[in-house]
Parts: structure tokens; sequence; C-alpha cells
């Protein structure tokens, strides 16, 4: 039997939870047709972001709740995408076949996912890709992105005169928001190991804390905003570092225990009186924001690693191993 190409793509699809060798497998699907509001996009690249990992890995237990308790109940994976418009939806006039464009297809109750040569996203999470930023660049900025740009500037308030500390500075999230933060005129102290500090310097931190070396919580020093990516030390202990009237901004599900992980941290941190978890949507006018900084040179995107498509287990392996610097990519 042959199959028709031009209704199929090649997608990785998930069946399980557990390590991504055993539980994502490539195969032949349906190509999706957008709908209202809709954009089917020929992906060119994605990348590996936090829910990926954990969904495929299934723990925290605890999340399997909203996911599925035996399988997910989406079974592609993936929310960023860089690609090129293959075919605009009704009621899309901006958009057009052709156009290369960056944006989420993540949506409340959406099954797309852009493990896959085909996805569909809401034309209101796409913006046009700049011609100078290339295609992995590109899907590999928006979610860490966007949550680090909401980090700083909405949640946080980081602008000129602020201190800011960011644990887990070199990793996806970590790395956009020490240059953001930079960019709002605050003075920027990452927390990370031996072999990512002159990365973190290079990114534009003015102190780079080794964790290997030194506990940051027993720093002298206060800041108005704490963003922590790790969740490694007991949330009271890093609040203790904050100015008057400064944020603590929990941003992690933490890389062990298998029934709660770093959940119970992260409430804890969530429930303080200055902690504040980060919330957003994904939007044109935050994508804009956020593609104004990467034209500006003002934030470059930090790939660790890029993978084709077919390997895409590996890209989640690796991203599951946390120590990553920057972002993993994948390329369709």
């Amino acid at each position: 039997m042959t199959t028709d190409h031009t209704t199929t793509m090649r997608a990785i699809v998930q069946d399980g939870y557990g390590a991504p060798e055993r539980v994502l497998r490539a195969e032949h699907i349906g190509r999706p047709r957008p709908g209202p509001g809709e954009v089917l996009v020929r992906v060119r690249a994605t990348s590996v972001n936090t829910p990926d990992w954990s969904t495929v890995a299934g723990v925290p237990y605890v999340l399997r709740l909203g996911t599925g308790l035996r399988r997910p109940s989406r079974p592609i994976r993936g929310s960023d995408l860089a690609g090129v418009v293959e075919a605009a939806g009704p009621g899309v006039s901006d958009l057009r076949p052709g156009d290369e464009v960056l944006g989420s297809v993540w949506s409340r109750g959406s099954r797309a996912g852009t493990f896959a040569q085909y996805a569909i996203a809401p034309a209101a999470q796409l913006v046009a890709k700049p011609a100078g930023l290339g295609f992995e660049e590109a899907a590999a900025s928006v979610m860490t992105g966007l949550t680090a740009l909401a980090a700083m500037r909405e949640v946080g308030g980081a602008g000129p005169g602020t201190r800011v500390l960011i644990n887990g500075a070199s990793g996806g999230v970590g790395t956009m928001a020490v240059q953001i933060a930079r960019s709002l005129g605050a003075e920027v102290t990452g927390v990370c190991g031996t072999r990512n500090a002159e990365l973190v310097r290079s990114l534009g931190a003015d102190h780079v804390i080794d964790y290997t070396e030194q506990d940051y919580t027993r720093l002298e020093r206060r800041f108005d905003v704490i963003l922590d990516n790790v969740m490694n030390r007991p949330p009271a202990a890093t609040a203790r570092l904050l100015a008057p009237g400064g944020v603590f901004i929990p941003n992690s599900i933490g890389s062990s225990g298998r029934l709660l992980a770093g959940l119970p941290r992260t409430a804890q941190a969530a429930l303080l009186r200055k902690g504040k978890l980060i919330t957003f949507t994904v939007n044109r006018e935050r994508l804009g924001a956020l593609v104004r900084l990467l034209e500006s040179g003002q934030v470059r995107v930090v790939i660790d690693a890029a993978y084709p498509l077919e390997e895409a287990a590996g890209a989640v392996a690796h991203m599951l191993g946390h120590h990553a610097r920057g972002k993993v990519a994948i390329t369709v």
C-alpha cells in the first residue's frame, strides 16, 4: 500500500510515559487542516521545553492528572515553532502561504504539537520571522523568551537601578532572562556552574556566582527580583535575599522526585508574601516585544544542540539531563 504524502505528514508520536527512546516514535499521520482563525505551518524548526520532557517522562506523577493517566491525551509534543505558512483558515487575512513566521501552537484544550512536519497554530499567536533570524533560533526563542520577558518586565518589574538574581542563568529561560534584564537596565547576578560562567558573563551578567564554590543564599547583597529556575534551595532561604518590596519568582518543577518533584517548593515559594508565579498568554504584543529585542541584538538565542526530527527522542533526552546550555532545538 502506498502512502499519499499530500495528505499525511511525518510526526513524532508519544504512546506512553518513560524513557524518550522507548515512548517516542516517528510515523506518518494525517496532515491537519486549519479551522477558523488558524494557520497551517510547514514547520522548519521547533524546540524542547520543560512541559515536553516532563510529559514524555511522565514525572512528576501528579501532572498526569492533567495530561492523561496512562498516556498523554495530546500525542505530539512541542509548542514552539518557526516555519512557513502553508495555508490559512477562514477569517485569516494577514498571513498568506509563503510567509515565514514564528510563534506557538499552545492554547488551552488544543491537541496540536510541533514535533512534526506541519502544525496548526492560532493566527493570533504567530508573527513574521525577522529575515536575519534563522529558523532554529526563531523557534528556540519563543516560550523561553516569553517566559523570561514576563518574569522580568511584567512580574518582576526589572528596570534601571533594580538588582536581579537569576538562579539557573545558563538554561533556556535563564539565558534569555539575563539579557532581557540587562536590556531593561537592571544589574544582574547569575548563578550557574563552572563550565557556564563565561557564557553567562558574555550575555551581560554583572556578577556570576559558581554554585559549586559558593552558596548564593548566604550572600549579603539584597535583590529586588529573584528568578529561580532551579528551586534547589529552600524558598525561605532564597527569599531572605530580597530587598524590601522585592519579588521572588519560582520557575521550576524540579528535576528529582517522581511523585511531586520540586512542586512543593514551588508552591511554598508562590505562597510567600513576596512570591509571584509567572503567568502570561501568548499573543502578538508579547511576541512582537520579543522579536524587537532579537532584531536589535540586545538578546540572542543560545542553542546547545540541534537534532533532526527523526532524532527527537535524543533531543528530549538531552533536556532530561538538566545540563543544557540554553535551548535544544529540533530541525524539520
